[in-house]
């Protein structure tokens, strides 16, 4: 990933902790080196909502940042439970969100208790309440992933449809409207590619996010991306993919005022008569593709649908796990085989039409 978008993450990250406890901000800083910071953000959103619900419930300080050492230590596990029912039925959280938060908690909690020390050499805190604390048990077959997937994503002649409705067909749909007419016709190259891209290759947000324009190799169809877990990987793209990065690329430079230092390959338009152009940002993506998937009928489409949409093709056309494994950059096999579930029903379809 490019330096700027991860020192934009980091620097999200800093004004987070200015919120929270100084030992909140010891251990993020214990970390940076082997959690990504995409991580470390959705941390500390945790610990933001976690201490605001101390202070509310009246457990000890008058502000997030003043919760201290021994109000974490004399928490009890009632009241942890408390905190987990608040989550899911006052936030709404499913059982997935909120083992990602208790998650973090109990990393937190683990640091303060087996890792941390005083000048003396003590642990922060004697008592550690989130080891005692379960997760919610959450079985689900690699069948029903795939079922819930299934709804949220492209099928066949879709893909060329949202293609062209992003090109093309948004525009025509508002025409009335001047302002989003125009402001299609600045971004429309550029949605197009990204659209297309990720398309064509499954890659994740924040992948799509970090690509400067030197990551590209057009002669070869491929794209240098950092995977989880800071591992760099060329992955491929489709041709219709490399088509659509060709025109982006055409026009970049003049319709974003892009300077030839500023080598990220998304780029968002200035902001007023002095505004610079700067590197599209993973939440600025998410944005568009929902504003165009709500205009094309589909809202449940995302960013990461989009993925699954590419994955589930890639699978019927080539069935060829083992390689789509590489090109989504999964770290266990297992997780790809989900797509094996979505195509079954589309294999045996095809199948029964040899009778035919």
């Amino acid at each position: 990933m490019d330096k700027s978008i991860k020192s934009h993450y980091m620097n999200r990250i800093d004004d987070k902790l200015t919120e929270l406890p100084w030992y909140v901000s010891e251990y993020i800083d214990s970390r940076k080196r082997k959690l990504s910071h995409t991580t470390l953000l959705n941390y500390c959103h945790d610990y933001i909502i976690f201490f605001d619900w101390l202070v509310s419930e009246k457990f000890s300080a008058a502000t997030r940042k003043e919760v201290s050492l021994t109000s974490l230590e004399s928490l009890t596990v009632r009241e942890v439970e408390n905190f987990l029912s608040f989550l899911e039925y006052q936030l709404g959280n499913t059982k997935y969100t909120i083992n990602r938060k208790l998650s973090a908690l109990k990393s937190l909690f683990d640091y303060l208790q087996n890792k941390a020390e005083t000048s003396d050499l003590k642990p922060y805190i004697q008592r550690n309440v989130m080891a005692k604390i379960e997760f919610n048990s959450v079985k689900e077959t690699q069948e029903t992933i795939a079922n819930r997937i299934e709804g949220k994503i492209l099928r066949e002649d879709d893909f060329e449809l949202f293609r062209q409705f992003v090109a093309h067909d948004y525009g025509v749909q508002n025409q009335s409207n001047l302002r989003i007419f125009r402001f299609h016709e600045i971004n429309r190259e550029r949605d197009t590619a990204i659209v297309s891209l990720i398309l064509g290759s499954g890659l994740r947000l924040s992948e799509v996010a970090g690509i400067n324009v030197d990551d590209l190799d057009v002669n070869k169809g491929l794209v240098r991306v950092l995977r989880k877990g800071n591992k760099e990987q060329y992955v491929y793209f489709s041709q219709q993919a490399l088509l659509d990065l060709e025109n982006y690329l055409k026009i970049r430079e003049t319709r974003y005022e892009a300077e030839k230092s500023e080598n990220y390959l998304f780029i968002a338009a200035p902001i007023g008569r002095k505004g610079k152009s700067r590197r599209l940002t993973p939440r600025s993506i998410e944005k568009l593709i929902e504003k165009y998937a709500a205009a094309f009928g589909k809202p449940t489409l995302t960013v990461h649908s989009l993925r699954h949409s590419f994955a589930t093709r890639y699978h019927l056309e080539n069935n060829d796990v083992p390689r789509l494994k590489n090109q989504l950059g999964h770290s266990s096999i297992q997780t790809t085989m989900i797509y094996t579930h979505l195509t079954d029903e589309e294999m045996r379809n095809a199948v029964n039409n040899m009778d035919r």
